[in-house]
């Protein structure tokens, strides 16, 4: 099967974006996969599908795939990219954009210089909706929020604050990213016991109140360049934690994201992301009927 496609990027993270506005293509989890293939396809952190309104006062439905080949909920720097996307191919004029995703809306917002701002929603702290197993920890209090001791084979205990940002998020502070265990304690904490759906994996390091860095192991992809859910998500943990204040320039490897998240009571204010949205390439590639 011949299909259409455009490459994107969002600092770094980069995605393959299919157009099922007039026809669903029915990709299979293992076509999936082949386009994400940095080898044998086109290659991308995700691909994202493009998708008519599913109802009343939504402009389009975005879907998500890792490149491991499973949907999965939410991605910021990929949402970013879909309005990008809208936009320059005549979908819409419209501005902002409210798009259906697997858990909630999002609005985006395009603005005059190219970047992009996401209402990613409010962040998740409970445990059983992240979803994190407490079972029999004590959790370490630091700020006005907690961070939980888990156990890595040959590591011991490192401690991880825990929420969702629409899909699950495991924050650790390091020193510095460049020397962080990411690759070996990455995949350990994603796949983790306590995380019953996986979960993406956030080093990170607090420069000043208003500047961190950030390394994602991002669930289903391995490390990636940039994670939009993942920056927000450890935004909102530094801030709980007493580290940093409510505007944060967040540097990710591939770029750099602006991150806000305003104190609120119950901590269930919107976090807010800009960041730039970029098209790669087109093309069209032939699929092979894999199953």
């Amino acid at each position: 099967m011949q299909i259409r496609f455009t490459k994107m990027q969002g600092a770094g993270n980069d995605f393959v974006v299919l157009d099922e506005t007039r026809a669903r293509l029915n990709l299979s989890p293992a076509q999936y996969r082949w386009l994400a293939d940095r080898h044998l396809g086109v290659g991308a952190d995700q691909i994202l599908s493009v998708r008519p309104s599913p109802g009343p006062e939504l402009d389009f439905e975005y879907v998500i795939h890792n490149a491991d080949g499973g949907e999965v909920e939410h991605c910021g720097n990929g949402a970013r990219c879909f309005v990008r996307y809208v936009h320059d191919h005549g979908l819409t004029d419209r501005n902002p954009v409210r798009v259906k995703v697997m858990k909630g809306v999002l609005s985006l917002q395009l603005h005059a210089d190219g970047r992009v701002t996401v209402d990613m929603g409010p962040p998740v702290f409970a445990l059983a909706r992240v979803p994190f197993d407490g079972t029999g920890l004590k959790a370490h209090p630091m700020g006005d929020f907690e961070r939980w001791p888990v156990t890595l084979p040959e590591v011991g205990e490192v401690l991880v604050s825990v929420l969702s940002m629409g899909n699950p998020h495991g924050v650790l502070l390091v020193g510095d990213v460049d020397q962080a265990p990411v690759e070996s304690w990455g995949p350990m904490i994603e796949s983790h016991a306590r995380f019953p759906e996986r979960v993406n994996v956030g080093f990170l390091q607090v420069v000043d109140r208003h500047t961190a860095r950030l390394r994602v192991y991002e669930r289903g992809a391995g490390e990636t360049l940039a994670c939009g859910t993942g920056a927000c998500a450890a935004v909102v943990a530094g801030i709980r934690l007493g580290l940093l204040d409510p505007q944060v320039e967040l540097h990710a490897r591939g770029g750099v994201l602006s991150i806000e998240w305003a104190p609120s009571a119950n901590h269930d204010a919107a976090v807010y992301m800009t960041g730039p949205a970029t098209t790669v390439f087109e093309g069209t590639v032939d699929v092979p009927d894999l199953t």
